[in-house]
């Protein structure tokens, strides 16, 4: 295998790791309660997705 002649800069590195940040998870907001949530999943505020109720958060709380 081939082996780096010369030391590569501290720019040229911070450079090539430019792209290796972390993304914040996309949020959107639910139309029943304003809060944010997940996109295409159920809210876990009020329990609606599309509008309609699919977790029953009286029973679970």
């Amino acid at each position: 295998m081939a082996n780096p002649v010369k030391r590569h800069s501290k720019s040229r590195r911070n450079m090539r790791r430019a792209h290796d940040f972390l993304t914040p998870p996309a949020t959107s907001i639910c139309p029943q309660c304003n809060e944010p949530k997940m996109p295409h999943r159920a809210c876990p505020n009020c329990g609606t997705y599309k509008g309609r109720e699919v977790i029953d958060l009286k029973k679970t709380a």
